[in-house]
Protein backbone atom coordinates (compact mmCIF):
# COMPACT_ATOMS: atom_id res chain seq x y z
CA UNK A 1 0.00 0.00 0.00
CA UNK A 2 3.07 2.31 1.01
CA UNK A 3 4.27 1.52 -2.74
CA UNK A 4 1.25 2.15 -4.22
CA UNK A 5 1.16 5.57 -2.46
CA UNK A 6 4.52 6.70 -3.45
CA UNK A 7 5.58 4.86 -6.45
CA UNK A 8 2.22 5.64 -7.98
CA UNK A 9 2.50 6.81 -11.57
CA UNK A 10 2.98 11.07 -11.68
CA UNK A 11 3.08 12.20 -15.34
CA UNK A 12 4.15 15.24 -15.48
CA UNK A 13 5.26 15.30 -11.75
CA UNK A 14 1.96 17.05 -11.18
CA UNK A 15 1.57 15.33 -7.65
CA UNK A 16 4.90 15.97 -6.90
CA UNK A 17 4.56 19.61 -7.41
CA UNK A 18 1.27 20.00 -6.28
CA UNK A 19 3.06 18.80 -2.86
CA UNK A 20 6.19 21.07 -3.01
CA UNK A 21 3.91 24.25 -3.87
CA UNK A 22 1.77 23.13 -0.84
CA UNK A 23 4.89 22.93 1.65
CA UNK A 24 6.08 26.00 0.06
CA UNK A 25 2.48 28.49 0.73
CA UNK A 26 1.58 27.11 4.07
CA UNK A 27 4.99 27.64 5.23
CA UNK A 28 4.89 31.11 3.73
CA UNK A 29 1.51 31.87 5.37
CA UNK A 30 2.50 30.84 9.06
CA UNK A 31 5.94 32.37 8.67
CA UNK A 32 4.05 35.71 7.87
CA UNK A 33 2.01 34.89 10.55
CA UNK A 34 4.79 34.63 12.94
CA UNK A 35 6.79 37.43 11.69
CA UNK A 36 3.95 40.15 12.50
CA UNK A 37 3.32 38.72 15.93
CA UNK A 38 0.37 36.56 15.54
CA UNK A 39 -0.49 34.00 18.57
CA UNK A 40 0.50 29.63 17.96
CA UNK A 41 -3.38 29.80 17.49
CA UNK A 42 -3.79 32.23 15.20
CA UNK A 43 -0.94 31.07 13.17
CA UNK A 44 -2.42 27.20 13.21
CA UNK A 45 -5.33 28.76 12.46
CA UNK A 46 -3.70 30.67 8.99
CA UNK A 47 -2.09 27.55 7.67
CA UNK A 48 -4.95 25.62 7.81
CA UNK A 49 -6.61 28.26 5.86
CA UNK A 50 -3.79 28.29 3.32
CA UNK A 51 -4.02 24.45 3.32
CA UNK A 52 -7.67 24.36 2.53
CA UNK A 53 -6.89 26.67 -0.49
CA UNK A 54 -4.04 24.90 -1.85
CA UNK A 55 -5.88 21.54 -1.53
CA UNK A 56 -9.95 21.85 -2.35
CA UNK A 57 -9.79 24.86 -5.11
CA UNK A 58 -9.88 22.73 -7.97
CA UNK A 59 -11.18 24.92 -10.91
CA UNK A 60 -10.45 24.40 -14.56
CA UNK A 61 -9.20 27.52 -14.88
CA UNK A 62 -6.66 29.32 -12.88
CA UNK A 63 -8.98 32.32 -13.64
CA UNK A 64 -11.61 30.49 -11.65
CA UNK A 65 -9.14 29.32 -9.23
CA UNK A 66 -8.18 32.55 -8.09
CA UNK A 67 -12.20 34.07 -8.19
CA UNK A 68 -13.10 30.83 -5.77
CA UNK A 69 -9.89 31.37 -3.41
CA UNK A 70 -11.15 35.00 -3.01
CA UNK A 71 -14.99 33.65 -2.07
CA UNK A 72 -13.05 31.52 0.46
CA UNK A 73 -13.59 34.19 3.46
CA UNK A 74 -16.45 35.52 2.03
CA UNK A 75 -17.78 32.26 3.42
CA UNK A 76 -15.66 31.27 6.22
CA UNK A 77 -15.20 34.24 8.36
CA UNK A 78 -18.58 34.30 9.16
CA UNK A 79 -19.02 30.83 9.61
CA UNK A 80 -15.70 31.12 12.20
CA UNK A 81 -17.84 33.96 14.10
CA UNK A 82 -20.89 32.10 14.11
CA UNK A 83 -18.42 29.06 16.20
CA UNK A 84 -17.25 31.60 18.43
CA UNK A 85 -20.09 33.41 19.49
CA UNK A 86 -22.54 30.20 19.99
CA UNK A 87 -18.89 28.74 21.89
CA UNK A 88 -20.63 28.64 25.40
CA UNK A 89 -23.78 27.70 23.78
CA UNK A 90 -23.90 24.03 23.38
CA UNK A 91 -27.46 23.50 22.01
CA UNK A 92 -27.28 26.05 19.83
CA UNK A 93 -23.55 25.50 18.54
CA UNK A 94 -24.02 21.79 17.40
CA UNK A 95 -27.42 22.91 15.83
CA UNK A 96 -25.38 25.22 13.63
CA UNK A 97 -22.81 23.10 13.73
CA UNK A 98 -25.68 20.10 11.88
CA UNK A 99 -26.64 22.98 9.65
CA UNK A 100 -23.09 23.74 8.67
CA UNK A 101 -22.69 20.41 7.43
CA UNK A 102 -25.57 19.76 5.53
CA UNK A 103 -24.94 23.27 3.67
CA UNK A 104 -21.58 22.29 2.92
CA UNK A 105 -22.79 19.14 1.35
CA UNK A 106 -25.40 20.29 -0.59
CA UNK A 107 -23.19 23.22 -2.24
CA UNK A 108 -21.69 20.32 -4.09
CA UNK A 109 -24.49 20.84 -6.53
CA UNK A 110 -22.82 24.16 -8.08
CA UNK A 111 -19.68 21.97 -9.15
CA UNK A 112 -16.50 22.63 -7.79
CA UNK A 113 -16.62 25.96 -6.55
CA UNK A 114 -19.49 25.12 -4.50
CA UNK A 115 -17.24 22.20 -2.97
CA UNK A 116 -14.38 24.79 -1.95
CA UNK A 117 -16.90 27.01 -0.32
CA UNK A 118 -18.58 24.25 1.30
CA UNK A 119 -15.60 22.66 2.74
CA UNK A 120 -14.09 26.17 4.00
CA UNK A 121 -16.99 26.96 5.87
CA UNK A 122 -17.29 23.37 7.43
CA UNK A 123 -13.56 23.40 8.42
CA UNK A 124 -14.11 27.48 9.83
CA UNK A 125 -16.47 25.69 11.95
CA UNK A 126 -14.34 23.06 13.26
CA UNK A 127 -11.29 24.35 13.64
CA UNK A 128 -13.14 26.97 15.91
CA UNK A 129 -14.07 23.84 17.93
CA UNK A 130 -10.67 22.13 17.58
CA UNK A 131 -8.72 26.03 19.06
CA UNK A 132 -12.02 26.89 21.50
CA UNK A 133 -12.13 30.20 19.48
CA UNK A 134 -14.11 32.74 21.58
CA UNK A 135 -15.33 36.45 20.09
CA UNK A 136 -12.07 38.12 21.55
CA UNK A 137 -9.87 36.51 19.69
CA UNK A 138 -12.04 37.01 16.14
CA UNK A 139 -10.05 39.99 15.09
CA UNK A 140 -6.31 38.31 15.48
CA UNK A 141 -7.91 35.45 13.51
CA UNK A 142 -9.52 37.32 10.46
CA UNK A 143 -5.87 39.07 10.20
CA UNK A 144 -4.25 35.65 10.28
CA UNK A 145 -6.90 34.16 8.21
CA UNK A 146 -6.32 36.75 5.50
CA UNK A 147 -3.01 37.10 5.16
CA UNK A 148 -2.54 33.78 4.82
CA UNK A 149 -4.92 33.22 1.56
CA UNK A 150 -2.87 36.31 0.36
CA UNK A 151 0.52 34.69 0.78
CA UNK A 152 -0.60 31.17 -0.55
CA UNK A 153 -2.04 32.78 -3.42
CA UNK A 154 1.43 34.50 -4.20
CA UNK A 155 3.03 31.17 -4.36
CA UNK A 156 0.02 29.26 -5.94
CA UNK A 157 -0.70 32.17 -8.67
CA UNK A 158 2.69 33.73 -8.85
CA UNK A 159 5.58 32.22 -7.76
CA UNK A 160 4.99 28.93 -8.93
CA UNK A 161 1.65 28.77 -11.30
CA UNK A 162 2.35 25.77 -13.21
CA UNK A 163 -0.88 25.30 -14.56
CA UNK A 164 -0.13 28.08 -17.29
CA UNK A 165 2.26 25.78 -18.66
CA UNK A 166 0.04 23.44 -18.83
CA UNK A 167 -3.47 21.99 -20.79
CA UNK A 168 -6.44 23.44 -19.00
CA UNK A 169 -7.48 20.56 -17.00
CA UNK A 170 -10.89 19.05 -17.18
CA UNK A 171 -13.41 19.45 -14.27
CA UNK A 172 -16.16 16.25 -14.79
CA UNK A 173 -19.70 17.74 -13.71
CA UNK A 174 -21.44 14.66 -11.13
CA UNK A 175 -24.43 13.42 -13.31
CA UNK A 176 -27.59 15.63 -13.94
CA UNK A 177 -30.40 13.87 -11.23
CA UNK A 178 -33.88 15.10 -10.48
CA UNK A 179 -35.02 17.76 -8.40
CA UNK A 180 -35.78 17.26 -5.00
CA UNK A 181 -34.65 14.50 -2.87
CA UNK A 182 -34.12 12.59 -6.22
CA UNK A 183 -31.03 15.10 -6.53
CA UNK A 184 -27.74 13.24 -5.08
CA UNK A 185 -26.88 16.15 -3.50
CA UNK A 186 -29.80 16.71 -1.33
CA UNK A 187 -29.63 13.50 -0.44
CA UNK A 188 -26.64 13.41 0.38
CA UNK A 189 -26.99 16.48 2.33
CA UNK A 190 -29.63 15.12 4.56
CA UNK A 191 -27.77 11.59 5.07
CA UNK A 192 -24.16 14.21 6.41
CA UNK A 193 -26.74 15.84 8.68
CA UNK A 194 -28.16 13.21 10.29
CA UNK A 195 -24.81 10.93 10.23
CA UNK A 196 -23.24 14.36 11.64
CA UNK A 197 -25.97 14.16 14.42
CA UNK A 198 -25.14 10.34 15.49
CA UNK A 199 -21.63 11.49 15.21
CA UNK A 200 -22.06 14.41 17.71
CA UNK A 201 -24.42 12.59 20.09
CA UNK A 202 -21.55 9.40 20.64
CA UNK A 203 -18.78 11.61 20.08
CA UNK A 204 -20.23 14.08 23.23
CA UNK A 205 -20.49 10.82 25.30
CA UNK A 206 -17.15 9.75 24.40
CA UNK A 207 -15.26 13.39 25.36
CA UNK A 208 -16.95 16.59 26.22
CA UNK A 209 -14.20 18.66 25.10
CA UNK A 210 -12.87 16.45 21.67
CA UNK A 211 -16.31 15.52 20.22
CA UNK A 212 -15.63 17.38 17.23
CA UNK A 213 -13.84 14.64 15.64
CA UNK A 214 -16.37 12.54 14.90
CA UNK A 215 -18.54 14.80 13.69
CA UNK A 216 -15.00 15.71 11.18
CA UNK A 217 -15.01 12.20 10.85
CA UNK A 218 -18.40 11.44 9.17
CA UNK A 219 -18.11 14.89 7.03
CA UNK A 220 -15.01 13.96 5.45
CA UNK A 221 -16.38 10.70 4.87
CA UNK A 222 -19.07 11.91 2.97
CA UNK A 223 -16.57 14.63 1.17
CA UNK A 224 -15.59 13.25 -3.05
CA UNK A 225 -18.23 10.40 -2.70
CA UNK A 226 -21.89 9.60 -4.03
CA UNK A 227 -22.77 5.76 -3.39
CA UNK A 228 -23.09 4.02 -0.48
CA UNK A 229 -20.30 1.92 -1.31
CA UNK A 230 -17.78 4.67 -1.60
CA UNK A 231 -18.81 6.05 1.16
CA UNK A 232 -18.52 3.01 3.24
CA UNK A 233 -14.99 1.92 1.43
CA UNK A 234 -14.01 5.96 2.17
CA UNK A 235 -15.45 5.37 5.75
CA UNK A 236 -12.97 1.87 6.15
CA UNK A 237 -10.14 3.66 5.03
CA UNK A 238 -10.67 6.98 7.17
CA UNK A 239 -10.40 4.55 10.89
CA UNK A 240 -7.22 2.43 8.75
CA UNK A 241 -5.18 5.75 8.11
CA UNK A 242 -6.20 6.90 11.57
CA UNK A 243 -4.93 4.14 13.91
CA UNK A 244 -1.97 3.79 11.30
CA UNK A 245 -1.10 7.69 11.90
CA UNK A 246 -2.35 7.32 15.60
CA UNK A 247 0.57 4.23 15.92
CA UNK A 248 3.46 6.37 13.66
CA UNK A 249 2.10 9.77 16.38
CA UNK A 250 3.05 7.33 19.14
CA UNK A 251 6.93 6.76 17.86
CA UNK A 252 7.01 10.59 16.53
CA UNK A 253 5.09 13.07 17.57
CA UNK A 254 4.74 11.97 21.71
CA UNK A 255 8.62 11.80 22.13
CA UNK A 256 9.38 14.76 20.05
CA UNK A 257 6.44 16.77 19.98
CA UNK A 258 8.83 18.98 22.42
CA UNK A 259 10.92 19.94 20.02
CA UNK A 260 9.96 23.02 18.06
CA UNK A 261 12.47 22.65 14.85
CA UNK A 262 11.59 18.58 14.95
CA UNK A 263 7.75 19.67 15.41
CA UNK A 264 7.99 21.98 12.27
CA UNK A 265 9.62 19.47 10.00
CA UNK A 266 7.29 16.68 10.97
CA UNK A 267 4.63 18.71 9.87
CA UNK A 268 5.83 19.97 6.65
CA UNK A 269 6.29 16.39 6.04
CA UNK A 270 2.94 15.64 7.40
CA UNK A 271 1.67 18.51 4.49
CA UNK A 272 3.76 16.80 1.97
CA UNK A 273 2.43 13.55 2.43
CA UNK A 274 -1.44 14.86 2.91
CA UNK A 275 -0.97 16.48 -0.98
CA UNK A 276 1.53 13.67 -2.84
CA UNK A 277 -1.05 10.77 -1.30
CA UNK A 278 -4.26 12.43 -1.92
CA UNK A 279 -4.92 11.11 -5.57
CA UNK A 280 -4.04 7.86 -5.33
CA UNK A 281 -4.53 6.62 -1.47
CA UNK A 282 -7.12 8.19 0.75
CA UNK A 283 -5.69 6.09 3.39
CA UNK A 284 -2.40 7.53 3.48
CA UNK A 285 -3.17 10.45 3.29
CA UNK A 286 -5.34 10.18 6.45
CA UNK A 287 -1.93 8.75 8.10
CA UNK A 288 -0.68 11.79 7.09
CA UNK A 289 -3.34 14.26 8.33
CA UNK A 290 -3.42 12.12 11.98
CA UNK A 291 0.13 13.01 12.14
CA UNK A 292 -0.07 16.27 11.58
CA UNK A 293 -2.88 17.17 13.90
CA UNK A 294 -0.80 14.87 16.82
CA UNK A 295 2.44 16.99 16.42
CA UNK A 296 -0.20 20.23 16.39
CA UNK A 297 -1.87 18.83 19.37
CA UNK A 298 2.13 18.56 20.82
CA UNK A 299 2.76 22.19 20.08
CA UNK A 300 -0.53 23.43 21.94
CA UNK A 301 1.04 21.54 24.95
CA UNK A 302 -2.34 18.81 25.06
CA UNK A 303 -0.99 16.11 23.79
CA UNK A 304 -0.62 12.64 25.20
CA UNK A 305 -1.23 9.13 24.37
CA UNK A 306 -4.70 9.34 25.88
CA UNK A 307 -5.61 11.71 23.14
CA UNK A 308 -4.28 9.42 20.51
CA UNK A 309 -6.37 6.90 21.32
CA UNK A 310 -9.51 9.08 22.06
CA UNK A 311 -9.26 10.25 18.61
CA UNK A 312 -9.17 6.49 17.12
CA UNK A 313 -12.78 6.18 18.63
CA UNK A 314 -14.22 9.40 17.64
CA UNK A 315 -13.37 8.59 14.05
CA UNK A 316 -14.63 5.29 14.24
CA UNK A 317 -17.73 6.67 15.84
CA UNK A 318 -17.89 9.43 12.92
CA UNK A 319 -17.40 6.60 10.17
CA UNK A 320 -20.23 4.40 12.03
CA UNK A 321 -22.32 7.53 11.83
CA UNK A 322 -22.30 8.02 8.14
CA UNK A 323 -21.72 4.30 6.95
CA UNK A 324 -25.39 4.35 8.97
CA UNK A 325 -26.62 7.59 7.19
CA UNK A 326 -25.59 5.81 3.70
CA UNK A 327 -27.33 2.55 3.94
CA UNK A 328 -30.66 3.42 6.10
CA UNK A 329 -31.58 7.11 4.82
CA UNK A 330 -32.48 7.71 1.28
CA UNK A 331 -29.69 5.55 -0.02
CA UNK A 332 -27.52 6.05 -3.38
CA UNK A 333 -27.08 2.77 -4.58
CA UNK A 334 -23.43 1.78 -6.07
CA UNK A 335 -24.97 0.25 -9.06
CA UNK A 336 -27.22 3.47 -10.44
CA UNK A 337 -23.93 5.67 -9.58
CA UNK A 338 -21.57 3.52 -11.41
CA UNK A 339 -24.25 2.93 -14.27
CA UNK A 340 -24.52 6.78 -14.95
CA UNK A 341 -20.76 7.05 -14.97
CA UNK A 342 -19.87 4.29 -17.24
CA UNK A 343 -22.86 5.95 -19.73
CA UNK A 344 -21.14 8.82 -19.34
CA UNK A 345 -17.61 6.75 -20.32
CA UNK A 346 -19.15 5.50 -23.33
CA UNK A 347 -20.88 8.66 -25.26
CA UNK A 348 -17.54 10.63 -24.46
CA UNK A 349 -16.14 7.58 -26.54
CA UNK A 350 -18.42 8.42 -29.34
CA UNK A 351 -17.72 12.27 -28.72
CA UNK A 352 -13.84 11.26 -29.00
CA UNK A 353 -14.53 9.32 -32.48
CA UNK A 354 -16.61 11.73 -33.58
CA UNK A 355 -13.99 14.47 -33.22
CA UNK A 356 -11.32 12.40 -34.86
CA UNK A 357 -13.59 11.81 -37.88
CA UNK A 358 -14.09 15.09 -38.65
CA UNK A 359 -10.28 16.01 -37.97
CA UNK A 360 -9.59 13.36 -40.16
CA UNK A 361 -12.35 14.61 -42.65
CA UNK A 362 -10.25 18.61 -42.94
CA UNK A 363 -12.37 20.11 -39.70
CA UNK A 364 -9.34 22.34 -38.07
CA UNK A 365 -11.75 23.04 -34.99
CA UNK A 366 -11.88 19.42 -34.29
CA UNK A 367 -10.05 18.53 -30.86
CA UNK A 368 -10.09 15.04 -30.07
CA UNK A 369 -7.09 15.19 -27.67
CA UNK A 370 -9.29 17.58 -25.59
CA UNK A 371 -12.40 14.81 -25.37
CA UNK A 372 -9.94 12.32 -24.84
CA UNK A 373 -8.23 14.38 -21.70
CA UNK A 374 -12.33 14.41 -20.76
CA UNK A 375 -12.53 10.65 -21.35
CA UNK A 376 -9.22 10.30 -18.71
CA UNK A 377 -11.27 12.43 -16.17
CA UNK A 378 -14.65 10.47 -17.07
CA UNK A 379 -12.93 7.40 -16.29
CA UNK A 380 -11.20 8.39 -12.95
CA UNK A 381 -14.59 8.62 -11.85
CA UNK A 382 -15.46 5.52 -12.51
CA UNK A 383 -12.76 3.85 -11.00
CA UNK A 384 -14.05 5.66 -7.82
CA UNK A 385 -17.72 4.60 -8.14
CA UNK A 386 -16.56 1.10 -8.44
CA UNK A 387 -13.59 0.70 -5.91
CA UNK A 388 -16.58 -0.56 -3.72
CA UNK A 389 -17.09 -3.50 -5.93
CA UNK A 390 -13.48 -4.55 -6.85
CA UNK A 391 -12.52 -4.04 -3.11
CA UNK A 392 -10.62 -7.14 -1.49
CA UNK A 393 -13.20 -7.41 0.95
CA UNK A 394 -16.17 -7.50 -1.19
CA UNK A 395 -16.99 -10.93 -0.85
CA UNK A 396 -19.39 -10.49 -4.11
CA UNK A 397 -16.90 -12.56 -6.19
CA UNK A 398 -19.23 -12.63 -9.44
CA UNK A 399 -20.01 -8.77 -9.33
CA UNK A 400 -16.16 -8.18 -8.20
CA UNK A 401 -15.01 -10.06 -11.17
CA UNK A 402 -17.65 -8.57 -13.43
CA UNK A 403 -16.16 -4.90 -12.17
CA UNK A 404 -12.85 -5.72 -13.15
CA UNK A 405 -14.15 -6.97 -16.59
CA UNK A 406 -15.26 -3.39 -16.63
CA UNK A 407 -12.74 -1.45 -15.97
CA UNK A 408 -10.24 -3.47 -18.13
CA UNK A 409 -12.69 -3.26 -21.03
CA UNK A 410 -12.72 0.97 -20.25
CA UNK A 411 -9.24 0.87 -20.00
CA UNK A 412 -9.05 -0.92 -23.22
CA UNK A 413 -11.52 1.65 -25.34
CA UNK A 414 -9.11 4.93 -23.76
CA UNK A 415 -5.83 3.31 -25.13
CA UNK A 416 -7.27 2.93 -28.91
CA UNK A 417 -8.82 6.57 -28.42
CA UNK A 418 -5.74 8.08 -27.31
CA UNK A 419 -4.07 5.90 -30.11
CA UNK A 420 -6.93 7.20 -32.70
CA UNK A 421 -6.55 10.90 -31.63
CA UNK A 422 -2.50 11.13 -32.04
CA UNK A 423 -3.41 9.31 -35.73
CA UNK A 424 -5.99 12.18 -36.07
CA UNK A 425 -3.86 14.94 -35.26
CA UNK A 426 -1.31 13.76 -37.81
CA UNK A 427 -1.67 15.95 -41.41
CA UNK A 428 -0.33 12.55 -43.28
CA UNK A 429 -3.35 10.76 -42.46
CA UNK A 430 -5.10 8.83 -44.46
CA UNK A 431 -9.03 9.95 -45.47
CA UNK A 432 -9.27 6.08 -46.74
CA UNK A 433 -13.64 5.84 -46.79
CA UNK A 434 -13.22 2.71 -44.81
CA UNK A 435 -11.88 5.28 -41.99
CA UNK A 436 -15.48 6.80 -41.96
CA UNK A 437 -17.28 2.91 -42.18
CA UNK A 438 -15.18 2.09 -39.44
CA UNK A 439 -16.11 5.22 -37.43
CA UNK A 440 -19.98 5.00 -37.68
CA UNK A 441 -19.76 1.31 -36.26
CA UNK A 442 -17.80 2.60 -33.19
CA UNK A 443 -20.57 5.26 -33.14
CA UNK A 444 -23.09 2.68 -33.35
CA UNK A 445 -21.47 0.42 -31.09
CA UNK A 446 -21.39 3.04 -28.74
CA UNK A 447 -24.72 4.15 -28.96
CA UNK A 448 -26.72 0.65 -28.54
CA UNK A 449 -24.64 -0.01 -25.49
CA UNK A 450 -26.30 3.44 -23.79
CA UNK A 451 -29.62 3.50 -25.33
CA UNK A 452 -30.54 -0.47 -25.36
CA UNK A 453 -32.39 -1.80 -22.94
CA UNK A 454 -31.04 -4.59 -20.66
CA UNK A 455 -31.71 -7.89 -22.08
CA UNK A 456 -29.95 -10.61 -20.53
CA UNK A 457 -26.08 -11.38 -21.39
CA UNK A 458 -26.48 -12.18 -25.23
CA UNK A 459 -23.81 -10.70 -27.53
CA UNK A 460 -25.25 -10.36 -31.20
CA UNK A 461 -22.89 -9.61 -33.53
CA UNK A 462 -22.84 -8.99 -37.16
CA UNK A 463 -19.42 -9.74 -38.81
CA UNK A 464 -18.79 -6.91 -40.98
CA UNK A 465 -14.90 -7.44 -41.13
CA UNK A 466 -15.12 -9.00 -44.70
CA UNK A 467 -16.32 -5.97 -45.85
CA UNK A 468 -13.17 -4.10 -45.17
CA UNK A 469 -10.01 -4.08 -47.58
CA UNK A 470 -6.75 -6.01 -46.24
CA UNK A 471 -3.76 -4.38 -44.66
CA UNK A 472 -5.77 -1.52 -42.88
CA UNK A 473 -3.35 1.39 -41.60
CA UNK A 474 -2.56 1.91 -37.89
CA UNK A 475 -5.70 4.48 -37.61
CA UNK A 476 -7.86 0.94 -38.66
CA UNK A 477 -6.39 -0.57 -36.16
CA UNK A 478 -7.20 1.54 -33.38
CA UNK A 479 -10.81 1.72 -34.53
CA UNK A 480 -11.33 -2.12 -34.85
CA UNK A 481 -9.73 -2.47 -31.62
CA UNK A 482 -12.05 -0.04 -30.18
CA UNK A 483 -15.34 -1.47 -31.91
CA UNK A 484 -14.20 -4.81 -30.28
CA UNK A 485 -13.88 -3.39 -27.01
CA UNK A 486 -16.87 -1.70 -27.08
CA UNK A 487 -18.83 -5.09 -28.41
CA UNK A 488 -17.01 -7.02 -25.84
CA UNK A 489 -18.54 -4.71 -23.28
CA UNK A 490 -22.18 -5.66 -23.63
CA UNK A 491 -21.45 -9.00 -21.67
CA UNK A 492 -20.24 -7.30 -18.30
CA UNK A 493 -23.22 -4.60 -19.12
CA UNK A 494 -25.70 -7.47 -19.70
CA UNK A 495 -27.08 -5.54 -23.24
CA UNK A 496 -27.63 -6.85 -26.20
CA UNK A 497 -26.54 -5.17 -29.54
CA UNK A 498 -26.54 -5.70 -33.27
CA UNK A 499 -24.76 -3.18 -35.32
CA UNK A 500 -26.02 -4.02 -39.02
CA UNK A 501 -23.73 -3.02 -41.81
CA UNK A 502 -23.75 0.80 -43.00
CA UNK A 503 -25.99 0.85 -46.21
Amino acid sequence: MLKGAFVAQDPGRIRLRFACRAVLGIGLAVALCGAVGHSLVAAITGGLAALLALFTVTDPTVRGQATTTALLPVVGLPVLTLAAVLHDLPVARDLAFLAVVGAGVYARRWGPRGHSLGVFGFMSYFSAQFLHTVPGRLPELYAAVLLSLVASSVVRFGVWCYERRLVAPVTVAPPAGAAGLGRVTTRQAVQATLGAGFALGVGQLLSDQRWYWAVGATWWVFVATTSRGETVVRGFRRFLGTVLGIGLGFAVAVPLHHEPVVAALVVALSVFGIFYTAAVSYTWMMLAVTVMASMLYGLLGVLDAGLLVLRVTETTAGAVGAVLAVLFVLPVTTHSVTEAWVERALRCVHTCTAEAAARLSGNEDADPHRRVAELEAILGRVRLSLAPLVHPLNPMRARKRRARHVLALLDDCAREVRGLASVAADPEASHDIRLAAACWRVEAAVEALTDAPVDGQDLLIEDTTAAEPAGAEQMLAHLHALERALLELAVPLRRSIRIPARA
